[in-house]
């Protein structure tokens, strides 16, 4: 597939380039055009080009720590990322510099330890990040312990979290009832602000509903949209459960996702 930049003095872009076969010398490639007039770039999206890995992620933050970059929006979704790449985004998030708002790191193996090293920059005050969208990326109820530490300590600008499954992925993540208990620390918080959550096929039962609505209940206001799709043991008791924060009068919920469930 063809690789088209565009660049112009007068018009914000949107990058695309998914499932283009492109690796590390495409990046090191992008990176050197993007410095050299940066400024408009808002979005960019590499999914599936998973011949980039750690390489071209070290190209791409280049970039990314350039004083004129304004990117928002970085999908790596499906690169084959190792955690030296998180590490190094990690770098990019504690930049003051910064502009990041979402950011995609779906289908890589990030595993307990990545995202460590990612929350060094989650926590930082200088990261901004809205959007945080961590599909399938093999993690452990150790990492939302880590998670919500990391966004305690910086809350106010996360508005979505995605930790569900994607039915095709080779890595899971299993956070299970544990998993969600670690998370309700920061949705109980009083800086939390987030719209959306979602924690579709992650092994959940009626005891992580137990939690959530418990958690939602001191802290109701900003939830928007609740994503608990094919979690099988939910069932009627995680149900009754749910219906407690459904019925509080400061529940401002829009949207339950409950496909499955049953």
């Amino acid at each position: 597939a063809k690789m088209n930049v565009m660049l112009n003095q007068q018009k914000t872009w949107t990058h695309l380039i998914p499932n283009c076969g492109l690796s590390e010398i495409s990046c090191d490639y992008l990176a050197a055009a993007l410095k050299s007039n940066p400024s408009h770039l808002r979005e960019l999206d590499l999914f599936n080009n998973n011949n980039l890995q750690d390489p071209g992620v070290k190209h791409l933050c280049g970039f990314l720590e350039s004083p004129g970059c304004k990117l928002e929006t970085l999908r790596l979704r499906y690169c084959k990322l190792s955690k030296r790449s998180f590490e190094a985004l990690s770098e990019i998030l504690s930049s003051p510099s910064n502009h990041l708002r979402e950011l995609d790191l779906s289908l890589n193996k990030l595993q307990d330890s990545g995202l460590d090293l990612l929350c060094v920059g989650l926590k930082s005050p200088d990261c901004k990040l809205e959007t945080l969208r961590l599909e399938g990326c093999d993690l452990s109820e150790i990492s939302c312990d880590y998670l919500a530490a990391a966004l305690k300590s910086n809350p106010s600008h996360l508005r979505e979290l995605n930790l569900s499954n994607d039915s095709w992925s080779s890595t899971i993540n299993n956070l299970q009832d544990p998993g969600v208990k670690h998370l309700c620390g920061f949705l109980e918080s009083p800086g939390c602000k987030l719209e959306t959550l979602r924690l579709s096929w992650c092994g959940l039962s009626e005891i992580s509903c137990d939690y959530l609505a418990a958690a939602l209940k001191s802290n109701p206001s900003h939830l928007r949209e609740l994503d608990l799709s094919i979690n099988y043991n939910l069932q009627d008791p995680g149900v009754k459960h749910l219906c407690g924060f459904l019925e509080s009068p400061g529940c401002k919920l829009e949207t339950l996702r409950s496909v499955s469930m049953f």
